[in-house]
């Protein structure tokens, strides 16, 4: 790639706040037609890197470069808006300052909500769900008409259709973009570049051309070199203290560059250990190890909301190790459904029958179960120094260090902790209650990929029943046994599997319109009738 092609790069970059670095000595090049996903632990620095290069932060040290005239566009991982401004009025405020005549930017404005999915322009903001929120930050950038995209998360609070969309518009946007995610579906579709930021690397960046896929495999292997040659330093130092201990004599100038280079030696293993522990989060639910076959039969209920009916007839049976996923857009009663099952909420008809004193664990979205006043500490323990997990106790700070809490943390309050920090603290709740059933509405937000991973094979290992609500595809793809797909007007279909759903949205989508005839006054004689076998062929 020439040097006349490269949009935005920064050179040495550092940032540490207080005493933690979170990275130092960066540099990094985001070209034309670039497609770059973004990775790394939380905590890592990703957001703060975005920032750095979309200029709304500044680096300790290091410089940041930006082509002449080329617009970036920048979209946060919570964007705020005023409640009463409507959708037109933010994408027009983006707009102040743009040289173009006021029916150019008008025409723009329309061209770029109606690609986002909008149809009434003038509803305020603060009525939007978290996902059309996060529709109209993509859209009061792409308005601009940016060279550069950065995006921070842009998947969270989007529904699978949403993220179908994005996908789709990225796709087809001539524009260089830099994206964070956890989505690992979302990733394979839309990277052909990955970098993970993590200190487990020797310049704290690992950069892969290709896909997530590639970028795996990539990774696996280079961290492999890196045992081995770490396996190599070690073998190496244990020689040189094995000499040293046996009486080195610095008599010479070779004995004493020799117990120098040692020295080296020692110090650059003891670096690379603290650089490359890998720590994961602890996660293990506990069932209760109830026998009975039926945990919760759900027969025809039905929701309705005003005018609106959200759930018509759905049938469910959870029985143990049955793991359902439930997939449909904004809107179609997921929550509902969920609040229902739990008996937050009762239907307007049907019946659900739950086993005798069923223990039911239920994860909210809303995460309004976190009092933010709150110190982890109080958090993670209401009362005392110890909490009780399968029969034994567990001081605080070993419980806060399972879900990657630091002890220095434990008096800090919940308000200051990030998403991803708040949903461990709840699953570290959950893990506490025995359960027969679980039920998870959207856990997945705000965690990181590794997080991710433990939470799959905690929940695969989960000898109960599992009711999953997630736009994390992969995770909802591997996971579930089964998925109940509703589809925005109260109906809700059983699938074998995420690819199953994906296909049947697609051909529901692509099916033309059938126009039925009207019936002919008398019969014409067309040739032979066809047999029923060939009608049934026919209609397939």
């Amino acid at each position: 790639m020439s040097q006349s092609s490269v949009l935005l790069s920064c050179e040495a970059i550092s940032k540490a706040y207080g005493l933690q670095s979170l990275f130092s000595g960066l540099s990094f090049a985001l070209s034309e037609g670039d497609r770059v996903a973004l990775v790394g632990p939380n905590g890592s620095g990703k957001s703060t890197f975005l920032k750095i290069l979309a200029g709304v932060e500044s680096p300790d040290s290091g410089t940041r470069a930006v082509r002449r005239l080329a617009r970036i566009g920048y979209v946060p991982q919570d964007p705020v808006f005023p409640p009463e401004v409507t959708v037109e009025a933010v994408v027009r405020e983006a707009l102040v300052g743009d040289p173009r005549e006021d029916f150019e930017k008008m025409s723009q404005i329309a061209i770029t909500l109606g690609r986002a999915g909008f149809t009434d322009f003038h509803q305020p903001a603060g009525t939007l769900s978290g996902g059309w929120q996060k529709r109209l930050a993509i859209a009061s950038e792409l308005v601009k008409d940016p060279a550069i995209l950065l995006m921070d998360e842009p998947t969270n609070h989007l529904d699978v259709e949403g993220i179908l969309w994005l996908e789709e518009l990225l796709r087809v946007e001539p524009l260089a973009y830099l994206v964070i995610s956890h989505d690992r579906y979302f990733l394979e579709n839309v990277a052909t570049r990955v970098l993970e930021l993590n200190r487990i690397y020797p310049n704290g960046l690992f950069e892969s051309e290709g896909r997530y896929s590639d970028f795996l495999v990539k990774r696996d292997e280079a961290l492999r070199n890196q045992a081995a040659c770490q396996e190599s330093l070690a073998n190496m130092v244990r020689r040189e203290i094995d000499w040293l201990r046996h009486g080195a004599k610095a008599r010479t100038t070779k004995a004493q560059a020799r117990i120098k280079e040692a020295g080296r030696r020692i110090q650059e293993l003891e670096e690379i250990k603290t650089r490359t522990v890998q720590e994961t989060a602890g996660i293990d639910f506990t069932s209760s190890d109830r026998k009975s076959k039926k945990l919760l039969v759900a027969r025809q209920i039905t929701k309705t909301f005003g005018d609106k009916r959200i759930l018509d007839g759905v049938d469910v049976m959870l029985t143990p190790g049955v793991r359902l996923g439930l997939i449909g857009p904004n809107g179609s009663g997921k929550t509902t459904l969920l609040q229902l099952l739990v008996g937050k909420m009762t239907p307007d008809s049907g019946k659900i029958e739950r086993a005798e004193d069923l223990q039911i664990v239920y994860f909210d979205q809303n995460r309004e179960a976190l009092d933010p006043t709150l110190t982890l500490k109080r958090a993670l323990v209401p009362h005392g120094d110890t909490v009780i997990y399968r029969d034994r106790p567990i001081h605080v700070a070993s419980w806060a260090r399972r879900f990657l809490f630091r002890t220095d943390h434990l008096e800090m309050p919940v308000n200051r902790l990030s998403g991803g920090e708040q949903a461990r603290i709840l699953i570290a709740r959950l893990m506490l209650q025995p359960a027969d059933l679980l039920i998870l509405d959207e856990p997945t937000n705000d965690l990181d990929i590794p997080t991710l991973e433990v939470l799959e094979e905690s929940l695969l290992d989960f000898p109960g029943a599992l009711v999953l609500v997630t736009h994390d595809r992969f995770l909802l793809d591997r996971v579930s046994t089964v998925l109940l797909g509703l589809d925005g007007t109260g109906r809700g279909t059983f699938f074998a599997d995420y690819a199953q759903w994906e296909a049947a949205q697609k051909l529901a989508t692509s099916a033309p319109r059938v126009v039925s005839p009207k019936p002919a006054r008398r019969e014409v004689n067309r040739g032979p009738r066809l047999t029923s076998r060939e009608k049934r062929e026919w209609e397939e």
